[in-house]
């Protein structure tokens, strides 16, 4: 390999470091999304929330207002909205909110929600249980849907000194197109063999 290396000329040299750059940022293109996803995971950065079979039991009698938030993609056709704008819950509790989904078309269109929390330091202290978030939404012509998240907000938010004076967290959801999958069977429609 180091003979072949001294054998290649100037031009030689250049070209092949030029595509060893180019394989290299290729790679580092292809993996930057889902480390990015590790760590936003693992420090709440950028508002990541965390996740969870069960709350830890513990419920303090302080509490917590969290605003819920709705937007769509650009010329993405449902309309989407939170059912209620806000909710008061103690730290440690489940709560349980709802969005509402309608697709106007006479189509199925399908959907994955990108979500966020703000402010960000409190990221790492909302845990969702259950989210609608978590799963493709396909929704049928003119259907319109009530969509759950169930989640709390952990009680060890008081021990962040950069996030324990936060007073609201707001929970913001956004609605993508997503390609319908080609295995896909509507729920209620019969398998036929």
């Amino acid at each position: 390999m180091i003979a072949a290396w001294k054998r290649l000329d100037g031009i030689g040299k250049t070209t092949v470091q030029a595509v060893a750059v180019v394989v290299f940022m290729f790679g580092m293109g292809w993996a930057a999304v889902p480390l990015y996803d590790l760590f936003c995971r693992v420090t709440g950065y950028g508002g990541t929330t965390n996740t969870a079979s069960e709350a830890r039991g513990v419920i303090l009698d302080q509490t917590m207002r969290v605003r819920f938030d709705a937007s769509v993609a650009r010329d993405f056709p449902w309309s989407f909205r939170p059912e209620e704008r806000t909710s008061e819950i103690r730290l440690g509790e489940v709560g349980l909110a709802f969005y509402v989904a309608h697709n106007p078309t006479d189509e199925p269109i399908a959907g994955t929600a990108s979500y966020n929390v703000s402010p960000y330091d409190a990221g790492r202290y909302f845990t969702k249980i259950d989210c609608f978030c978590f799963e493709l939404q396909v929704l049928q012509p003119g259907e319109t849907v009530l969509m759950p998240v169930t989640y709390f907000v952990d009680p060890d938010i008081l021990n962040n000194r950069d996030a324990r004076d936060t007073h609201t967290i707001t929970l913001s959801y956004t609605f993508h197109p997503t390609d319908i999958p080609a295995d896909y069977v509507a729920p209620g429609a019969e398998m036929t063999n």
